[in-house]
């Protein structure tokens, strides 16, 4: 069977869809029923009526996260509606509950309206203790996500922007460390310049690149200062320069990062940015220019993409999954920068730990040791829970948003471990 017909079969199967309700306590007994539900549910309704913080004791909404999107920009897909982007979102759930035991209930908002999809989100809250937001096209996502995060009390992260920022920006440190470079003189070419492109470029300049060294490209060039018609995201990023292509910003470059589309680097562009060039190529399935041709043109390249079959994958499923974790331990009531900060220094850090052998089996017992070709850990080592999780709940006790704050890392540390082999 082709791939088309294995997904398929795959999402159909015996019960169609990819997740499914389970209860956690028992029901077995007509004791058991008057404790689930009448007269004994009585009892957390009034606990949680005196207290809306009873709900996190007495409901799952300490480790409920609502995933959700209208289907305006479904992977490389584009627009294809609400109902179509249920399969994603489905799939975001499994990968939530697999990696971090955090439940999940995707939602899919029927509208284009920004402003509907901010209320109807916002109507949610006492059900969850974070929002995912996914799959919402720009500029759109950055207003939902900025007006849900002043409006509501939990945590709101859009993976698309932050994911992709968290984990290329782990890349980024230990690339610049092998490329013996400074964050703060590294000259950075960004082409693309949605959600993901925007928020890389941000993050990366509060981890330490100058914002000056930057230059953004879309499908029009170089965002310089003659142009106009520029977006709020688009301007903070405007650049008074002479340059207008990306094959001109390219040249001298020490690095490039790519969320737009295949085949737009070409060869004779790699050739022209600097020493030890390091190069995220992240569009999918297919990157700015292909691996092999890359290593082949210059081979002290550093190189990731979004793939899973070339070296240095980056892929959101090290960040979101623990990220919530770390955020719902401790109640958080924001996803902060510096959680974000924090969580890209904590995969940076363990992809210099010496690699597990339970790790290697899951890759066809493939070698990986910190290198070129190895600057971002897998997906499968089991201890990115125990790195990023603690990091983004001590970053948001420091930040003072933190409503639970651990007192014990250690004793968290093996929380989390004992969850995770259950």
């Amino acid at each position: 069977m082709d791939l088309k017909e294995r997904a398929l079969n795959y999402h159909a199967g015996e019960r169609p869809g990819k997740t499914a309700i389970t209860s956690t306590k028992p029901c077995r007994t007509a004791d058991d029923l008057s404790l689930a539900y009448t007269p004994g549910v009585a009892e957390p309704v009034i606990e949680i009526g005196r207290c809306k913080q009873a709900a996190y004791d007495y409901t799952n909404k300490g480790n409920l996260v609502a995933v959700v999107s209208n289907g305006t920009a479904i992977l490389g897909l584009g627009n294809r509606g609400a109902a179509a982007s249920k399969p994603v979102m489905e799939g975001k759930a499994v990968l939530f509950k697999k990696f971090a035991d955090v439940d999940v209930f995707d939602l899919e908002i029927d509208t284009e309206d920004p402003e509907k999809l901010i209320d109807t989100v916002k109507l949610l809250e006492p059900s969850f203790g974070g929002i995912n937001l996914e799959d919402i096209r720009a500029p759109e996502c950055f207003r939902i996500e900025k007006e849900l995060k002043s409006k509501m009390n939990i945590p709101v992260f859009h993976d698309d922007q932050h994911g992709t920022a968290i984990v290329s920006g782990a890349g980024l440190l230990n690339a610049v460390e092998l490329a013996e470079k400074k964050l703060s003189e590294i000259k950075v070419v960004f082409n693309g310049a949605g959600a993901a492109g925007i928020s890389c470029a941000r993050l990366f300049v509060r981890m330490g690149v100058k914002k000056d060294n930057v230059l953004m490209c879309d499908s029009k060039g170089v965002i310089h200062k003659g142009r106009s018609g520029l977006g709020p995201e688009k301007t903070e990023f405007i650049r008074d320069t002479r340059l207008r292509s990306l094959k001109d910003a390219m040249r001298g470059a020490d690095v490039f990062v790519g969320v737009s589309v295949k085949n737009v680097v070409s060869p004779e562009m790699l050739e022209t940015m600097a020493k030890n060039p390091i190069v995220f190529a992240m569009s999918n399935p297919d990157p700015e220019i292909p691996y092999d041709t890359a290593v082949e043109t210059r081979p002290d390249i550093i190189m990731a993409t979004g793939r899973s079959d070339y070296p240095n994958q980056v892929n959101n499923v090290l960040g979101f999954p623990f990220i919530f974790r770390g955020a719902l331990d401790v109640r958080a009531s924001d996803i902060t920068e510096g959680m974000k900060v924090a969580a890209a220094r904590a995969l940076a850090t363990l992809a210099k730990e010496t690699v597990e052998d339970t790790v290697k089996e899951a890759y066809n017992n493939t070698g990986f040791s910190f290198g070129r070709e190895y600057i971002i850990p897998k997906a499968f080592d089991p201890r990115v829970i125990e790195w990023v999780a603690p990091a983004v709940a001590e970053a948001a006790m420091t930040e003072g948003v933190a409503g639970n704050p651990i007192t014990d890392r250690e004793a968290y540390v093996k929380q989390l471990r004992d969850r995770m082999e259950k």
